[in-house]
């Protein structure tokens, strides 16, 4: 018995340390096994020593000598790995080789290099683009309120002439096309700013400067399409919009039946090769205004004029909108949010070859295209939508919590209003976090194809939290419609960030994990590719990698669950320090559940969409925890920070650890589950995010107009004073923190029966009298009053303009 343990754990320690890359001891041991041998025969029957070392030199012999290795062990797992592979269709593989990795690699890993993430320079917008931010940006703004272009329908005339003139619709087109040729930063911040004024004139901004027809002219057109189309589009003469999404193809874009074939006809008078097109979309953002329709369909060549290939596959193509058979100018109502959006059909539409974005030998490329453009423009857009009603969110919010008082307090100082605060307050900080370093990774040439998604789906879905709680916080002045309520257009404008650019549940449980378990680990795109091109060879180098990795992080999580991460090292000091390894831990249990994942569902993991999702979850909540921990550093750790850095982070951690003991909950291996909850989460879960004294230290940096407030809805479009809504509310919370002390003294006199009067101006008359408040106080609390009267009223409407604002 004991033999048989000693060499049990012979083996084991033999494995873990050929799998840890030690190769050598397969020449060592091999060297034993040969000993062994030559000692057994020379003498009686072995010993126990000499049965270890043979054992251990023959798997030594195995494991470590590569070219027996890849005979006996890896020519047999390749096989096993290739029937347990999912079938993958082409669009499928254009989808996982869209894009690159990035620090989601590291996440993937289990071992997160933080000096590089320290070290990465994360590029702030330059002084042109700030100017344009806070220039033109803020005048645009400034011409769209909301509830104005909402009973108009549209944004005005002079807007859409501002919008044109100044160079909107061409933030991302290079400035030799007569763009702007602004970074993501900049482009992000115009977002952030419109946002927080009007959804309808940041949808209209942003989709051309998103994935559409500039885009993809810049990364494929050919240079006569260039020079053609993207001045036009850069100076607003040409309206671009981009049709992919039809009625059976929503997240399921690849499923277009939008068609195209390949034949001649007639097109300005003249015979050419060409294509004629049919196509019914929907939900197409600028399409009843378009002038040019950024076309997606599959284009056949039954005639064989293009080549062999018959079926060509999907195609981007720009169609101008006077081509005969083609229709727009009908228009959705997506919630009362009234930007451009219709539908588009197209029903004989010819159009010659060289339509083809790239020319006809880009033909069947457009899937890939589009993958490519979408692999970084998702983190642009909808992120800082988000970010920008988040951040109108928070400052209203702080705003009406000092202004609006009940039972004689500040509602921002009870308990449960704190909580509503302090979420409103982390969550917007730690977006804004995530927007930024991924627009620093975008910036620095990457196209993080799986931290993008993390970033659309995780933004939303914080913004619709965000929006909620201060709907909650506002109450009756959230509810009621009119020029007063500057946040219940973001409320209903929620839903249409959470579906555009991939549904939230299906970005969540089939892109975010689903691409990401293959594209960021660091051997299973290997593996895979070896099984394909069936080289045995590389296919041993990735295999014996990855288990090498499954060895080192369950080791690691072992170490972590005893408290090893107290021994771990963090790359910086102060209030941030203790979160690093914290992260770090909750990284080697993800990459570690994840593997056991991949080893025992193999192929069906695909269709587990819970298990997926959940693992979602928690890389998603590892990357912006990580980039928390980034601009807090960035940012000099400044003390306004400081607090919603903490609660960030302690939610973050949470999330993560949340998401995986839910994901070991429900693996259907239970005795993987159980091993691997051993190995990570052995006494439970330890991470329980923001304590109350947190959510009260969060909460209180919005009220009072704090350094905390300002810093974190500084990027907003602050209206002037006498605008009814945000500019009363600020201009109403100046007067009362104005007039702080001088309440403070009437209460104490009130408190002290000091004063007997009833009535506010009894009572300041009396004060005043007493010699509790001078002349001046008195002025101060009464404008405080008619502020604060002002600032909390609601807009009501006459039986005849209220039938005006519904019809």
């Amino acid at each position: 018995m004991i033999l048989a343990l000693v060499v049990v754990l012979a083996v084991l320690v033999f494995v873990a340390l050929t799998a840890l890359g030690r190769g050598w001891l397969g020449w060592v041991l091999g060297a034993a096994l040969v000993i062994a041998w030559w000692k057994w025969k020379l003498d009686a029957p072995p010993t126990p020593f000499w049965v270890v070392v043979g054992v251990l030199g023959l798997l030594a012999v195995v494991f470590g000598f590569k070219p027996v290795r890849r005979v006996v062990i890896s020519g047999w797992a390749m096989k096993l790995v290739a029937d347990a592979l999912p079938k993958m269709s082409e669009t499928e593989r254009a989808a996982l080789d869209a894009g690159t990795v990035w620090w989601d690699a590291d996440l993937f890993s289990g071992s997160p290099q933080w000096k590089k993430l320290i070290d990465f320079r994360v590029a702030a917008p330059s002084s042109e683009e700030r100017l344009f931010v806070d220039g033109a940006a803020h005048e645009l703004a400034a011409m769209c309120p909301e509830h104005e272009i909402e009973a108009r329908g549209d944004l005005s005339p002079e807007a859409w002439k501002f919008i044109r003139s100044k160079g909107f619709m061409g933030m991302i087109i290079p400035k030799r096309y007569g763009g702007l040729g602004f970074s993501a930063a900049a482009n992000s911040a115009v977002i952030v700013k419109l946002s927080s004024r009007s959804v309808t004139a940041a949808v209209s901004v942003m989709v051309p400067n998103s994935l559409g027809p500039a885009e993809l002219l810049l990364h494929y057109g050919t240079d006569e399409q260039k020079n053609h189309w993207l001045p036009r589009l850069a100076n607003g003469t040409e309206i671009p919009c981009f049709a992919l999404t039809e009625p059976g193809a929503g997240s399921d874009a690849a499923s277009i039946t939008s068609s195209g074939v390949v034949c001649r006809g007639t097109y300005e008078g003249r015979e050419v090769l060409g294509m004629r097109l049919d196509w019914s979309k929907r939900y197409i953002t600028l399409a009843p205004l378009a002038t040019v329709i950024g076309l997606a369909f599959k284009l056949r060549d039954p005639e064989h004029l293009l080549g062999a290939e018959i079926e060509l596959g999907i195609t981007c193509a720009l169609i101008p909108a006077t081509t005969p058979g083609v229709t727009i100018g009908r228009r959705h109502d997506p919630l009362g949010v009234p930007f451009m959006n219709g539908p588009t059909e197209g029903h004989g539409v010819f159009v010659p070859l060289e339509a083809i974005i790239g020319g006809p030998k880009l033909a069947g490329h457009g899937w890939r295209m589009l993958m490519q453009c979408l692999s970084a423009g998702r983190g642009v857009s909808l992120p800082a939508l988000s970010v920008g009603a988040s951040q109108l969110a928070a400052r209203i919010v702080g705003a009406h919590g000092t202004v609006r008082e009940q039972f004689g307090l500040s509602i921002g100082r009870f308990e449960g209003v704190e909580e509503k605060l302090a979420r409103i307050a982390g969550l917007t900080y730690l977006i804004d976090s995530g927007r930024r370093l991924t627009l620093g990774a975008i910036d620095a040439g990457e196209k993080p194809s799986v931290i993008t998604a993390i970033m659309k789906c995780y933004a939303t879905e914080a913004m619709r939290t965000v929006v909620n709680d201060g709907m909650d916080v506002l109450g009756g002045n959230g509810i009621c419609r009119g020029p007063r309520n500057v946040l219940g257009s973001a409320y209903r404008a929620v839903p249409i960030g959470i579906t555009v650019e991939g549904a939230n549940i299906l970005t969540r449980t089939m892109i975010v994990f689903g691409q990401g378990a293959i594209r960021c680990h660091p051997f299973v795109q290997r593996e895979m590719q070896a099984v394909d091109a069936r080289d045995v060879a590389a296919f041993d180098a990735a295999f014996f990698g990855h288990v090498s990795l499954v060895f080192k992080n369950s080791a690691r999580a072992f170490l972590f669950s005893l408290g090893g991460r107290h021994l771990v090292g963090s790359p910086v000091s102060g209030a941030a320090r203790g979160y690093y390894p914290r992260l770090e831990r909750l990284a080697t249990g993800f990459s570690l559940g994840a593997d056991f994942a991949m080893a025992t569902l193999g192929g069906q993991l695909k269709r587990k969409e819970n298990l997926c999702g959940r693992l979602a979850d928690a890389l998603a909540h590892l990357y912006l925890g990580s980039a928390v921990l980034k601009r807090y550093y960035d940012g000099g750790a400044a003390d306004r920070e400081t607090a919603c850095m903490r609660w960030a982070a302690e939610h973050a951690l949470e999330r993560t650890e949340h998401a995986l003991d839910e994901f070991l909950r429900n693996l259907p291996n239970r005795p993987a589950a159980w091993l691997v909850r051993a190995l990570v989460l052995p006494f439970g879960r330890c991470e329980h995010g923001p304590s109350d004294r947190r959510n009260s230290e969060v909460a209180r940096g919005l009220l009072d107009d704090r350094p905390e407030r300002l810093s974190i809805s500084d990027g907003i479009y602050l209206p002037p004073a006498s605008e009814p809504g945000l500019g009363r509310i600020e201009d109403a919370l100046q007067h009362v923190l104005a007039a702080t002390a001088a309440r403070t003294k009437l209460k104490d006199a009130a408190r002290a029966k000091k004063l007997a009067a009833h009535g506010s101006t009894e009572l300041l008359d009396a004060a005043v009298l007493a010699g509790i408040l001078t002349e001046a106080e008195r002025k101060l609390v009464e404008a405080a009053e008619r502020a604060r009267a002002d600032a909390v009223a609601v807009d009501a409407f006459t039986p005849e303009e209220y039938a005006a604002r519904a019809g």
